[in-house]
């Protein structure tokens, strides 16, 4: 991993110096613009929509659109001039329960890496972190903007996660919220009982991303020249149901049957013997020639001698 900042966590009269580094990173497959004749590669210029002329790097700058047609231009030395007091370090604003803070302000997940001496002072704050059950509050700036955030503990390594301003969160407007809808008391227990049965314990390694999975099957086929098979459509989903009772009662006794076939236990192996041979004893005792009881007599030895011939095979495997 790379560092992409390096500050100094500080807190009181501590100050930690860290490295951060990116947490997470997204493992959707990308692709670039070709020409599908001859695949080659699809450019793009950097034109002014004024003169027409293309423009370099160094030729750019930050404009903001005041209306009207009009641009206030800002340089890097605008920008520079700018009091961001956190520009290397991550101060410390409180501490607070984590259950306080609304899931929908987070943003991403960086770690953090003691840097030099600072390990003990890191391992220091971690351990009273984790010992205190509370997250610290925190302001940051990166790439020159300041950011909220939340230093956490997770394997032994302080986590900060950015967050939104509370300005930056939308407030939902819909229709449906100024309507007067409520639920049946008998709904609401089978919503629940539904809930109940479908309950489990959370683990992220359970789910895969299986488009993903699929996609890169299909970029592996082209790639080694074999006929890419066309995978099986998928069922279509249900129409809405328009009894709602119904369909709770339906969907609460799909997730018990599923809930009981994966607790019960596993199936007994097969032994190699047909499942109607019981039944079919019964006329071979009425047969009365001989030899066609003699002929079944065989096949039985030779079952038990390819069976106990194949029993030792087993143990040793």
């Amino acid at each position: 991993m790379r560092a992409i900042w390096k500050g100094a966590v500080s807190f009181g009269l501590v100050s930690i110096a860290v490295k951060l580094y990116s947490a997470t990173e997204e493992k959707d497959i990308r692709f670039h613009q070709v020409h599908r004749t001859d695949g080659g590669r699809i450019k793009y210029q950097r034109t002014c929509s004024v003169d027409g002329e293309v423009v370099s790097y160094d030729d750019i700058a930050k404009g903001y659109d005041i209306g009207g047609g009009e641009m206030v231009i800002l340089t890097d030395e605008d920008f520079a001039d700018l009091p961001l007091s956190t520009s290397r370090a991550i101060d410390v604003l409180e501490f607070v329960p984590a259950d306080q803070i609304d899931p929908i302000l987070f943003a991403k997940s960086y770690y953090l890496e003691p840097e030099g001496q600072a390990a003990k002072p890191y391992v220091l704050l971690r351990d009273a972190l984790r010992d205190a059950d509370r997250v610290a509050i925190v302001k940051i700036a990166i790439r020159q903007r300041e950011q909220l955030a939340t230093l956490r503990v997770r394997d032994d390594v302080l986590i900060l996660n950015t967050m939104m301003w509370p300005d930056e969160v939308r407030t939902p407007d819909f229709g449906f919220l100024d309507d007067d809808i409520e639920t049946r008391p008998a709904e609401l227990a089978m919503a629940s009982s539904l809930i109940d049965s479908m309950a489990g314990t959370f683990d992220a390694d359970d789910f895969t991303d299986n488009y993903r999975a699929a996609l890169q099957e299909v970029i592996d086929a082209k790639v080694e020249g074999r006929e890419v098979v066309q995978p099986e459509e998928a069922e279509e989903a249900p129409a809405a149901a328009i009894d709602l009772m119904a369909a709770l009662k339906a969907s609460v006794e799909r997730a018990r049957q599923a809930r009981s076939s994966t607790d019960s236990p596993p199936a007994e192996k097969p032994t190699g013997k047909p499942a109607g041979k019981p039944a079919e004893k019964k006329p071979a005792k009425k047969a009365t020639p001989a030899k066609k009881k003699a002929a079944p007599a065989k096949k039985t030895t030779a079952a038990r001698k390819s069976t106990s011939a194949e029993k030792p095979a087993k143990k040793s495997a």
